[in-house]
């Protein structure tokens, strides 16, 4: 079923690419509260990286379905629910006085995104024409990174200067997840799918796999290292500083996906490949940049290593979801796009977790070492494979 839209629908683009960022907002607002909750709930880095890890987990389990129901029942009837769960998120944020309550709002959370991840993002490519799907999918990406550096700065700024950050941050956010409704709300429901639903394990068409693959091989490494950044930075902040700091927190995985949006419009005129060797070289790089950091103690080095994390992130997502709108069906796109997320975040969920257990029987250098090595060494291995790739010019 062709399901494009035939006609330039800018504003119905952003007001679909604004419900992907109020999720992706509440997806990382919690990056500078956890000193606050570490120091109520007296919980290790360990338990820290667990709780990320419940929203990677959640994140995972929703996008084996999410972009199949996404596809038959349409793009409405899966946002709907995607915002009211992020609002359920939001409010157990706000209350939560154990370890259990923020693992349930973090385990909500991702399964807030990993719907909006897979039927959100082919829904801002389906608001405008054929002929429009680069500029489309550009704001789809651009809408989840900048959703995803927003969320800390809010938190930061707010924990720095009010008495109760956390009520006041996630009452803001749910103020955002309204709006967001309310643009939903307003879209017309189309269902995509005929006869009844029968779920499978997510499946792309055989000649979209290598697409999709090789857009994995460099969005991994590049959200995993933006996933360390965010679970584990502000612990190396405060190592480094010798106290806990949550604006500085906030500002830095701001600036890391204010980097990733703006490496995402200078490179829109760019081919995917060029995106793709800009990606696997600034993700070495930042990992790189972590190591100096560890090594001489130094926040100044840590920011560049989130600044090169997010350049990374940033073009190995718009080059695995330009090829995506490129050479994908529109009735599997969704489908597509979660298996592209379901490959770049299982790395992204083991890694951080490994790296804060390593941390906690090893110590910090140990740990962050063996992250450095093990994503330089993907985007590597990544970059040869572009090399040899005859699919992508």
């Amino acid at each position: 079923m062709n399901i494009e839209v035939k006609a330039d629908n800018t504003l119905g683009v952003m007001r679909a690419a604004w419900v992907i960022t109020a999720i992706f907002i509440l997806s990382n607002a919690a990056t500078p509260l956890y000193g606050i909750w570490q120091d109520e709930l007296g919980f290790a880095s360990g338990i820290l990286t667990v709780i990320f890890g419940c929203y990677i987990l959640g994140l995972l389990m929703t996008l084996i379905v999410a972009g199949q129901l996404s596809d038959h029942y349409g793009r409405k009837a899966m946002l709907l629910p995607c915002i009211v769960i992020a609002i359920a998120a939001a409010v157990l944020f706000e209350a939560a006085q154990s370890v259990f309550v923020l693992m349930l709002a973090r385990f909500l959370t991702g399964v807030s995104v990993g719907i909006v991840v897979s039927a959100g993002m082919a829904n801002v490519v389906e608001q405008t024409s054929s002929h429009r799907k680069h500029f489309a999918s550009l704001m789809a990406s651009v809408a989840m990174v900048a959703g995803a550096g927003s969320g800390p700065l809010l938190a930061g700024v707010i924990a720095h200067y009010c008495a109760d950050p956390i009520r006041l941050v996630f009452s803001t956010e749910i103020l955002l997840l309204l709006l967001a409704l309310v643009a939903v709300l307003r879209q017309p429901h189309r269902k995509l799918g005929t006869g009844t639903f029968r779920p499978k394990l997510p499946s792309i068409p055989k000649q979209s796999i290598g697409i999709v693959l090789l857009g994995v091989t460099f969005f991994g490494p590049g959200i995993t290292a933006t996933s360390f950044v965010l679970s584990l930075g502000p612990k190396m902040l405060a190592t480094f500083l010798h106290t806990n700091q949550p604006l500085l927190s906030g500002v830095m995985a701001f600036f890391m996906f204010l980097t990733a949006v703006l490496v995402q419009f200078a490179m829109k005129p760019f081919s995917v490949k060029k995106m793709f060797l800009l990606s696997g070289l600034s993700t070495i790089l930042g990992m790189l940049s972590l190591w100096f950091a560890l090594h001489f103690g130094s926040a100044a080095w840590l920011l560049v290593g989130a600044l090169f994390a997010g350049a990374g992130q940033g073009l190995g997502q718009l080059g695995g979801l330009t090829l995506i709108a490129d050479n994908v069906s529109a009735n599997r796109r969704a489908e597509a796009n979660a298996i592209f997320n379901i490959g770049g975040y299982i790395p992204a969920g083991i890694i951080p977790v490994a790296t804060g257990y390593l941390i906690e029987f090893f110590g910090l250098e140990m740990g962050v070492t063996a992250l450095a090595c093990f994503i330089a060494s993907s985007a590597l291995l990544a970059l040869g494979g572009l090399a040899k790739s005859a699919r992508v010019a």
